[in-house]
C-alpha cells in the first residue's frame, strides 16, 4: 500500500506505482520520474526508525555518497523528508537482486560467484579510498544488472550508524546483518573500516558457492557468536570441486582478526582473478591460524569460565538468591582485554557473548548483552552492580594471551584470595575438560550451588 502522504507530496516529481517489497529498514516502491521520464526505486525508511535519527542529519549523513560514481554502485538520485518519512531515490534494476539468484539456483557457477565478488570487491574498494564504508553487504543489496553486479543502500547504513547513535537501539534494529555480520560488528563497534566489509562479502562469496552461509543458527545472538568464535566448515565440505585458491581466498577474507583479511579490496580482486589455472594457490598471511590453535583455546577458556562460575557460585551469591540458597539470574559482565592487543577486543566481546549463551542453553536466567554494556570497564564492586541489575551473581572474565596465568581469568571479586584461586580454576578447567563435558556440567552447578565450606581444603575442579 503507498502511503497517500507520500504520494501526494511527491505528486508532480515522482508518481508513485507499487510496492516492490519492504525490509528491517524501509519499505521499496517502483516509481516514474515526471521529469525525466524514467523508473526509479524510492525507499522510505521506517517511522519509528526515521524517528530515532532525525532527518536533518540522516539526509546530511546520506549525501556524501551522492558524489560516488562507480560502474558497480548504485547511484542516488534524490532523497528527502515528508513528514516523519525520510526516503531516498534511486535506478530502478529490473534484474532482481543476488538474493533472487540464489533462492533459485542456491549455487552459482564457480566463475560466475568469483565474477560477481570481484565486481563487488572493486566497488567497496573504491568506496573504501574515499573513507565511506558500506557496513550493510549482503545478497539483498547487491543488485543485477545484465549479469554484472551493482552495489546499493550505500549510503543507508552509514547514515544509521552516524545519525543514530545509542538511539538506534530504541527501534530493535541493528546495523549488518547477523548472517553476513563481522565479528567486530557483532561485538558491537562502532568505527568498522573496509575490512569489516570484505569479511561480509566473504560471507557472500561462500553462500554463492557452498548453496549456505559460513554460520546459521537459531537466533541472531547464535549466529553472531559464531562469527565471533567459530570457524566455518571449508567450503569444499559443501563443494569439492572449488578451487583450492578461492578456499584460501574465503579463508583469509573471513579471518576473525581483521588485521589478517585482505587489505586494500583490491587484494582481494586479484586473488580472485584467476584461481580456476591449474596449481593456483593464494597463501593464508602467516597471522592467520587454522582452526583449533588460539581460536579453539579461547572457546575452551569460555567455556571453563562458565564453569568456574557455576562451580564457585557458593561465592557469588549476592542478591536474593543468596538468601534462599540458590541463584536465580545472573548477569555477565563485559570481559576485560588483558592481551596488550587493542585488536583482540571484539574476542573480549566476542567471550561475553559467549558465556551469556553457554549459561543461556544450560537453563540458567542471564541478562542480555546489552544490560550490562554500561558496566564495561567498571571499577564498582560487584556488590553493587549485582544490587543495581537486580541479579543474585555477577560474572566477571578476561581474555588472556594463550600462556598467562593467574588473576583476572574469571570470577567474583570478592577477595584477593578467592580471586587468584579462581583463576587457577579457570586454566585447570581449561586443560583438563574438553568443551562438551564442560559445557554439560554448567546449569546442574549454576542452579544447585554448594556452599563454601563443603569445596574446602581441596582443589577446585
Amino acid at each position: 500500500m503507498i502511503p497517500e502522504r507520500l504520494a501526494a507530496a511527491l505528486a508532480g516529481t515522482y508518481r508513485l506505482e507499487r510496492e516492490l517489497g519492504r525490509g528491517g529498514m524501509a519499505t521499496v516502491y517502483l516509481a516514474h520520474d515526471e521529469k525525466h521520464g524514467r523508473q526509479v526505486a524510492i525507499k522510505v525508511l521506517r517511522p519509528e526508525l526515521a524517528a530515532a535519527l532525525g532527518s536533518e542529519r540522516f539526509l546530511r549523513e546520506i549525501q556524501t555518497t551522492a558524489s560516488l560514481r562507480h560502474p558497480h554502485i548504485l547511484p542516488l538520485y534524490d532523497s528527502g523528508a515528508v513528514g516523519d518519512l525520510l526516503y531516498y531515490v534511486m535506478p530502478y534494476i529490473e534484474g532482481g537482486s543476488l538474493r533472487d539468484r540464489l533462492t533459485a539456483e542456491k549455487q552459482l557457477p564457480i566463475d560466475t560467484a568469483l565474477g560477481l565478488a570481484r565486481e563487488v570487491a572493486d566497488a567497496l574498494g573504491y568506496a573504501h579510498a574515499r573513507g565511506i564504508v558500506h557496513r550493510d553487504i549482503k545478497p539483498e543489496n547487491i543488485l543485477l544488472e545484465d549479469g554484472h553486479a551493482v552495489v546499493t543502500d550505500f549510503g543507508i547504513a552509514r547514515a544509521v550508524s552516524a545519525a543514530g547513535g545509542d538511539r538506534l537501539t530504541e527501534t530493535g534494529l541493528a546495523i549488518g546483518t547477523p548472517l553476513y555480520m563481522s565479528p567486530e560488528q557483532a561485538a558491537g563497534d562502532r568505527d568498522v573500516d573496509g575490512r569489516s566489509d570484505l569479511y561480509s562479502l566473504g560471507c557472500v562469496l561462500y553462500e554463492m558457492l557452498a548453496g549456505q552461509v559460513p554460520f546459521t543458527g537459531p537466533t541472531a545472538e547464535s549466529i553472531t557468536r559464531q562469527h565471533l568464535l567459530t570457524a566455518p566448515q571449508p567450503v569444499t565440505n559443501l563443494r569439492p570441486t572449488v578451487p583450492e585458491a578461492v578456499v584460501g581466498a574465503l579463508a583469509r577474507s573471513l579471518a576473525k582478526n581483521p588485521a589478517d583479511r585482505f587489505s586494500p579490496a583490491a587484494q582481494f580482486v586479484q586473488a580472485l582473478v584467476a584461481p580456476t589455472a591449474p596449481g593456483a594457490t593464494v597463501p593464508a598471511p602467516a597471522a592467520v591460524k587454522p582452526a583449533g590453535s588460539r581460536l579453539q583455546q579461547v572457546v575452551v577458556g569460555l567455556v571453563a569460565v562458565a564453569v568456574l562460575v557455576a562451580a564457585w557460585s557458593g561465592w557469588m551469591l549476592l542478591g536474593p538468591g543468596a538468601r534462599r540458597g540458590g541463584i536465580e539470574r545472573i548477569a555477565v559482565l563485559p570481559m576485560d582485554n588483558q592481551t596488550g592487543d587493542s585488536t583482540q577486543g571484539f574476542f573480549a566481546d566476542g567471550m561475553t557473548r559467549e558465556v551469556i549463551g553457554v549459561l543461556t542453553d544450560a537453563g540458567v536466567r542471564v541478562l542480555g548483552h546489552r544490560a550490562v554494556a554500561a558496566y564495561k570497564g567498571s571499577t564498582l564492586p560487584a556488590a553493587e552492580i549485582a544490587k543495581a541489575l537486580g541479579v543474585d551473581a555477577i560474572v566477571t572474565g578476561a581474555v588472556l594471551h594463550g600462556g598467562d596465568r593467574g588473576p583476572g581469568g574469571g570470577g567474583a571479586h570478592r577477595s584477593r584470595h578467592r580471586r587468584e584461586h579462581l583463576g587457577a580454576h579457570l586454566h585447570a578447567a581449561g586443560r583438563g575438560r574438553g568443551v562438551a563435558a564442560a559445557r554439560d556440567g554448567v546449569g546442574d552447578r549454576a542452579r544447585h550451588p554448594r556452599p563454601p565450606h563443603a569445596r574446602a581444603g581441596r582443589a577446585p575442579g
